[in-house]
């Protein structure tokens, strides 16, 4: 899809055919928001199965199988065999794990390093583990690993959750508690792991050393600035520049969790019955996830967020949820008989809109019946808002089997405090995953350029010039791999390397696209069909002569194809 998703793919695809493996770059911009992990990941996928869209999902597909995994065998470890099983289906069946690996976030892999070194914290202070060095290690691996994929919230996340938890169980100051941890070897590790890339991308981007506080436009001060300063210091405290993020209101960022781990999060007020005194591996795993989840949505109600960033919550949460239904007790059963309730009411929406688009027309693809929200599309939800009851119509086969899905919930909850009922559910929601997969094989035209793509590949050779906004058109990039002039497209996320010292000059404006379209040689523009009406008030509606349109996209050319030539 255009937008991050592109975006990751490519990155790694620069490193791989460039072998530059240090400094990301996008059209040929250093891009030195983002530690490199993931983009390693995908080259390496790309390396051994070769360029393809779908090579670059599998270390995100790989990693939320693993994190499933993980999340169970913790469970089973704390709180015994069923209790894990739950909490392993929770994780794996919830909302929020599916939506947010659907874009090539790393955040998946983050929740993964997060949960083992939460693990293996309680692995080195139990009394009966018999490789506390073993597991000491591994808390300091997972944090510097994590360091390589979201940098200093890898380590913020864990230590804070650790620490809290240490004073609650009043250990902070335990001299026993710390030889165990082994601090030393344990940052020699977490800098071995994670040094070697900060210092190398540090010296192959200078100036090494800046400390201003001030984000401003058109100034370069390196990598070490850049990246520790602006993307973390300041994006935290909302001054960073670029701003080209949004943020989610506090109250939604807290409560949109309750969908996120749908349909799981109607056993959560039993989790409030259960015992967190830790006198056991139940109860301290139960403190832990508490310290866990508490410092994390705090963290964020002081900074700015998105919706996905509460996803190192999701094993906590998932553990919990798995203890209290084990537990089976009376606030159990009434989670299951609310999430029949839930289930039936949204099997009757689903049918009720299919009933009432079953004549709308469908022309085209879904783009003709969306709205535009351009604002809203910082969030991954955003494009949610774009929904019209018409657009409906275009969904009616995964509208249909979602309806099928909630069905199955309705019926498989009915009767509460029996196992299969947490298998239908289960059930029901790899359904609605698969109806939601269907979805987005309709909305691929409106969040993909690639059909775009495919004819400019079948047209005769000519420059490429895409307009305004890399992320825009992102699937350009990776699906043609080629550099392209950006029209207007100096901002966002290219602005800051775009000044670095001997950065390509990518970037043109009104005046020289005038130029370069009159020209004899061919060129090709792809916009949005919105902005046509500008770009012929540039060059008059005689130069563009349109050669494809998708999803509310518009690929034009500035001479005329032959009629065989035309699609």
């Amino acid at each position: 899809m255009d937008d991050v998703d592109a975006v990751q793919a490519q990155i790694a695809r620069n490193m791989l055919t460039s072998g530059d493996w240090v400094t990301a770059r996008l059209n040929g911009i250093a891009y030195l928001e983002k530690p490199p992990l993931i983009y390693w990941m995908i080259a390496v996928s790309f390396k051994v199965l070769g360029v393809h869209d779908w090579v670059a999902r599998i270390p995100i597909a790989v990693s939320a199988i693993a994190l499933c995994w993980l999340t169970a065998t913790f469970g089973a470890w704390a709180f015994g065999r069923r209790a894990g099983f739950y909490a392993g289906l929770c994780m794996a069946t919830c909302v929020g794990l599916f939506l947010f690996t659907r874009v090539l976030f790393p955040d998946v892999m983050l929740t993964f390093t997060i949960a083992l070194g939460m693990w293996a914290f309680l692995r080195v202070l139990d009394p009966e583990e018999r490789h506390p060095r073993a597991w000491a290690a591994t808390l300091a691996a997972s944090l510097g690993v994590g360091l390589l994929l979201k940098s200093l919230i890898a380590i913020v996340f864990p230590i804070a959750a650790i620490v809290i938890y240490l004073l609650c169980t009043r250990q902070l100051f335990s001299a026993h508690v710390w030889r165990r941890l082994r601090p030393i070897s344990g940052v020699a590790i977490i800098l071995l792991i994670a040094a070697p890339w900060h210092i190398l991308a540090t010296l192959r981007n200078p100036p090494y050393f800046s400390f201003t506080m001030k984000s401003i436009p058109g100034e370069y001060h390196g990598f070490l600035w850049f990246f520790f300063i602006n993307e973390q210091l300041l994006r935290f405290l909302d001054l960073r520049y670029p701003r080209d993020y949004n943020t989610v209101p506090r109250l939604y960022f807290w409560l949109l969790n309750l969908v996120w781990i749908f349909p799981w999060s109607v056993y959560l007020p039993a989790v409030t019955k259960l015992s967190y005194r830790p006198i056991d591996r139940a109860g301290k795993t139960r403190l832990l996830a508490l310290c866990w989840i508490g410092f994390v949505l705090v963290f964020f109600t002081f900074s700015t967020t998105q919706e996905y960033y509460s996803m190192p919550c999701y094993p906590a949460f998932a553990l919990l949820i798995g203890s209290a239904i084990a537990a089976n007790g009376r606030m159990v059963r009434g989670g299951t008989r609310v999430l029949t309730v839930i289930c039936a009411l949204a099997a009757l929406t689903g049918i009720s809109i299919l009933v009432a688009v079953r004549h709308v027309p469908t022309p085209g693809d879904i783009s003709q019946a969306l709205s535009s929200h351009p604002k809203a599309y910082t969030l991954s939800l955003g494009h949610m808002e774009d929904l019209t009851l018409d657009s409906f119509a275009y969904l009616r086969l995964p509208l249909a089997l979602a309806a099928v899905a909630f069905v199955i919930g309705a019926l498989g909850t009915l009767r509460a405090a029996r196992k299969t009922t947490y298998i239908a559910i289960a059930l029901m929601m790899v359904v609605f995953f698969h109806a939601a997969r269907l979805a987005m094989v309709r909305f691929d035209p409106y969040l993909s350029s690639r059909p775009l793509v495919v004819v400019l590949e079948r047209s005769p050779q000519g420059g490429l010039i895409v307009d305004h906004h890399y992320y825009w058109f992102s699937s350009v990039f990776f699906y043609t791999n080629r550099t392209a002039l950006l029209l207007n497209g100096r901002f966002n996320n290219l602005v800051y390397g775009s000044y670095a010292p001997g950065a390509p000059n990518v970037f043109i404006d009104d005046n020289q696209f005038r130029d370069l379209w009159l020209k004899p040689e061919r060129y090709y523009i792809i916009a949005r069909t919105t902005a046509v009406a500008h770009l012929e008030s540039l060059v008059g509606s005689g130069q563009l002569n349109t050669v494809y349109v998708s999803g509310g996209k518009v690929l034009l050319t500035n001479h005329p194809l032959a009629v065989a030539e035309s699609f």
